[in-house]
C-alpha cells in the first residue's frame, strides 16, 4: 500500500481543524496516547511525510489544523499496534513491519467509526483520495473483504474484539 498524496488531496479530505480537539484527545487517550496541536504554518514533530502529515514521538501524536484526520489515526495507530516497550523507541517512523502496517490501516478505519463527526466510510474515501491503493482497488474494498490477516492480528493482541 503506498499513502503518498493525489493530487488536490489536501483540499478534499478531512482535516484535524474540521473536527472538535476534545474528542480526538479523548480518543487518543483511551489508548495512552497524548495528541499535541501544532500552529499554523510550524513543523510538526516526528513527522515521517512531512506537513501537514501528523508526527509521532513515543506516546505523543502532534497535528496541526491542515493535518488528515486519516494521518492523525493512521500515526497513531502505528503507536497503538505496539507493545509499550517498542512504543516508548519511536521517534517518526514506527514500523517496518507488513502486518503491522496492515494492522494499523485496519485499527484505524475502526477508530474512525469512534470519533464523532468522522465514520469509517469517510475515513475511508479519504484514504482514497490521499492516495492509499489496495490491490482490491479501493479502501474499502480491502476492509471488507482482503482484511482478514489484519483484523485477525488485531484480535491476537487484545486491540480488536470478534
Amino acid at each position: 500500500m503506498n499513502d503518498t498524496p493525489a493530487p488536490e488531496a489536501t483540499s478534499s479530505v478531512l482535516c484535524v481543524g474540521d473536527i472538535r480537539w476534545d474528542d480526538a484527545c479523548a480518543l487518543l487517550a483511551g489508548h495512552g496516547l497524548r495528541l499535541h496541536h501544532v500552529a499554523a504554518g510550524e513543523k510538526i514533530p516526528g513527522s515521517y511525510w512531512g506537513e501537514p502529515e501528523a508526527g509521532i514521538i513515543a506516546s505523543d501524536v502532534y497535528v496541526r489544523d491542515d493535518t488528515p484526520v486519516h494521518s492523525m489515526l493512521h500515526e497513531s495507530c502505528h503507536l497503538i499496534v505496539l507493545p509499550p516497550e517498542r512504543r516508548a523507541q519511536v521517534h517518526t517512523d514506527a514500523t517496518d513491519s507488513v502486518p503491522e502496517e496492515d494492522a494499523t490501516c485496519y485499527l484505524q478505519i475502526v477508530l474512525a467509526g469512534q470519533l464523532p463527526g468522522v465514520g469509517s466510510a469517510r475515513l475511508m474515501a479519504d484514504m482514497d483520495a490521499w492516495g492509499y491503493t489496495y490491490r482490491l482497488g479501493s479502501t474499502q474494498a480491502w476492509f471488507e473483504h482482503d482484511a482478514d490477516d489484519a483484523r485477525q492480528w488485531l484480535m491476537e493482541r487484545g486491540l480488536l474484539v470478534a
